[in-house]
């Protein structure tokens, strides 16, 4: 069963996903909680990374986060510069309900500050995003933890300790808990000493990892219905997708959004970026009868694989559950995932399942 399928029957038959009920919501903030007593580095500050470290300084366990690039949160990129509400150059939806917020969170002392607005089947942040929600809550408590322009080489296995080299030193762990893109893993650009073992290599490298894009175009005049979506393709290989980006915002700006994963990105990737404003106004000039181009005033746009430490979009909806199931296995009790793509093979790539497999990891080391 893939992940749409499995979706589509939890709502024929009424199913609540398990993160809407308990597999966040029990508290870890005490230090009795846990006998563990060693050092956990995790590598990588998205979604799944950023949660694991805050569980663990819930628990008051030792840990380091170590960051490729020169800022948190992966793929849940936002600009700010391009309009009067943070543009989501990644992570967009809440594909869950946004109680979801205060599981992730943890804590019932904090009072969670956030507008939604539904967007079917889904729900929307309002002049917010996933970043900032990062930014706000979970951030604070262990930004001094995140050490930034980390490029992690090699992880040493093999002996009780855990050596984890990056250009510039070497650290000693207990655990280690990987929470880098799965194209990371897929492309080698970690040394795993030993292997990783055969059934893992396998789930890794037989995974198809969708390419993604996506583009935002400022109009003066809204010539499209409020909150449209214009599905172009929905298939096995790919998703491209227009729709409203301005809905539901505090914002009078009309901003139209596309979205494009799978081989559908290779309408837009290599385009010089006159070309891409042509291709995409063309397309836009065939649904609104010419409205596009006239009205057009700017746009940007975000190509994913060209990101130096996440290469990719994500992983497949349409992967099997049992291969997600794999990615997400602990090694030897000392080598974890957490992230999108390793999660329990119940759902995954969004941001809410990042956080839920961070959980679940998290139960495991204090164990």
């Amino acid at each position: 069963m893939t992940r749409k399928e499995f979706l589509k029957v939890c709502g024929i038959l009424g199913i609540n996903m398990p993160l809407y009920s308990s597999c966040l919501s029990s508290n870890l903030t005490t230090n009795s909680d846990t006998d563990f007593s060693g050092k956990v580095i995790i590598i990588g500050a998205g979604s799944g990374g950023l949660s694991a470290g805050y569980l663990l300084k819930q628990l008051g366990i030792d840990f380091e986060i170590l960051e490729a690039s020169s800022n948190f949160g992966g793929r849940m990129k936002i600009n700010n510069d391009f309009t009067d509400f943070p543009i989501p150059l990644g992570a967009e939806w809440i594909e869950s309900s946004p109680t979801v917020f205060s599981k992730i969170i943890n804590d019932a002392s904090v009072q969670v500050d956030i507008d939604t607005i539904s967007d079917s089947p889904d729900h929307k942040f309002v002049n917010s995003s996933w970043f900032n929600f990062f930014e706000e809550y979970i951030v604070p408590s262990i930004s001094d933890r995140i050490v930034f322009d980390s490029v992690v080489n090699s992880i040493n296995y093999s002996r009780n300790k855990i050596v984890i080299a990056t250009k510039n030193r070497e650290l000693i762990a207990d655990k280690v808990i990987i929470s880098v893109p799965l194209k990371i893993l897929q492309n080698k650009d970690i040394a795993f000493i030993p292997e990783l073992p055969k059934y893992k290599q396998e789930a890794i490298n037989n995974a198809e990892i969708w390419d993604g894009f996506k583009a935002f175009f400022e109009f003066s005049d809204r010539f499209y219905d409020l909150g449209f979506e214009k599905i172009l393709e929905n298939s096995a290989s790919g998703q491209r997708i227009y729709y409203d980006a301005s809905y539901g915002q505090n914002s009078n700006k009309k901003i139209i959004g596309l979205f494009a994963v799978g081989h559908t990105v290779h309408n837009y990737t290599g385009l010089s970026d006159s070309q891409l404003k042509k291709i995409v106004l063309t397309e836009l000039d065939v649904m609104f009868s010419n409205q596009a181009t006239v009205n057009y005033i700017k746009h940007l746009s975000q190509d994913w694989n060209k990101e130096p430490f996440i290469q990719s979009g994500y992983l497949t909806d349409h992967a099997d559950w049992r291969m997600v199931k794999k990615l997400g296995e602990t090694i030897n009790k000392k080598v974890y995932f957490a992230g999108g793509a390793y999660t329990d093979g119940e759902d995954w790539v969004s941001v809410h399942t990042a956080a839920k497999s961070a959980k679940r990891v998290i139960d495991e080391i204090k164990l």
